[in-house]
């Protein structure tokens, strides 16, 4: 970076326009938006529940069970020039969507990621989305940008021209002067992709509406094709009123940012349990503690979710192997959280030790501050 002086002036660059390469910028508000980050699922291709989270930062909501597999790299395409990765959904019905029926992936941005747009206010800023983009079908697609109330919404239409080719879209909205946006570490802004919306959450696309829209009036409807096919990657949202290039970040600051929402420990590829153990103590008796302290600080204090006790087991007292008869959190904040649990082996209360996960690769620890 340079910084030009002149006589007694001092001009800076802007630090908004700097090369992803002095890693001082972040244009884009998308976290994992070229898909390289899969903690849940490492791969795997998975039929998620509404809610539910696929790739790091990425969950989908539906009104209907089993409409989609997403696995990252599904299909085994090649990606565009630059990319490695992708999210890959395809259908598995032809579903006539009804009027209530909605299916969306979408990323939940927090809203100190978003608070310098100045959204409901004079001030707020035009902002870019851009992605690229392979499906099985064409025509015209749609998408939403939401508040967190979802009483102000923005739908927007693509074109896909050619069906099995990656083409890359850009869409700019303006940004909005009303409404009530989160700016804190709550929810500030959705961003949703439709794979099928009914009447009832559809809406014209290219302006602001005060009512919850999901998808577009008259967009195709990916979920009523069987075996269709929509590939994405490469997603960014930016402030502006031009799509720049995508803002890939080292690979340890993307995941970082994800871990900020969900940390997953698993047990180390090949290795013993022992690879990925950790400290504890035993409270009394057939009982134990252990604090694990995060990567990075989250969001806010995280739930919790665990393989099967089975799976773990621990060193104390001269004992090893002990196995482990539950696990659960008793306490957390944004920087660690308390496990404890019981065993099948008594040992002295005070005593240090070991807590390791099994030879199984379905042992994970998961904490949890999504949005």
């Amino acid at each position: 970076m340079s910084i030009a002086i002149s006589g007694s002036s001092i001009t800076f660059p802007d630090l908004t326009q700097m090369s992803t390469a002095t890693g001082g910028s972040f244009r884009n508000r998308i976290i994992n938006g070229d898909m390289r980050i899969d903690q849940r699922n490492a791969g795997a291709s998975v039929t998620p529940a509404t809610g539910a989270y696929t790739l790091d930062r990425w969950s989908y909501y539906s009104t209907q069970a089993s409409k989609f597999t997403v696995q990252r790299n599904a299909g085994s395409v090649t990606p565009p020039a630059g990319y490695t990765n992708y999210m890959g959904i395809t259908s598995t019905s032809a579903l006539s969507v009804s009027a209530s029926d909605y299916f969306i992936m979408t990323q939940a941005i927090e809203g100190f990621n978003v608070s310098d747009l100045s959204f409901g206010t004079a001030n707020a800023k035009t902002i870019t989305l851009s992605f690229w983009v392979y499906s099985s079908l064409t025509g015209t697609f749609g998408g939403v940008i939401e508040n967190s109330s979802q009483a102000r919404a923005y739908p927007f239409s693509y074109t896909i021209s050619s069906a099995n080719t990656w083409e890359q879209k850009s869409v700019t909205i303006t940004g909005d002067t009303t409404g009530t946006w989160v700016t804190n570490n709550g929810l500030g802004l959705w961003l949703m992709f439709s794979l099928g919306t009914g009447s009832t959450f559809a809406g014209t696309a290219g302006a602001w509406v005060g009512s919850q829209r999901l998808g577009v009036t008259g967009a195709t409807s990916v979920v009523g094709t069987n075996g269709a096919t929509f590939y994405i990657t490469g997603v960014q949202l930016e402030q502006g009123s031009t799509a720049t290039e995508f803002e890939r970040r080292p690979i340890g600051t993307e995941l970082a940012l994800c871990q900020r929402y969900y940390y997953r420990q698993t047990k180390t590829s090949g290795a013993s349990g022992i690879a990925s153990a950790f400290a504890m103590l035993q409270l009394w008796s057939n009982a134990w503690h252990s604090l694990i302290q995060f990567p990075v600080t989250m969001r806010s204090a995280p739930s919790f979710g665990s393989s099967a006790a089975a799976t773990f087991f621990y060193h104390c007292g001269g004992v090893a192997n002990a196995a482990l008869t539950s696990i659960n959190i008793s306490g957390s904040n944004g920087d660690s959280a308390r496990l404890e649990g019981g065993t099948t082996y008594s040992a002295t209360q005070g005593l240090s030790g070991q807590l390791a996960m099994a030879d199984s690769s379905t042992a994970f620890l998961g904490f949890s501050a999504e949005l």
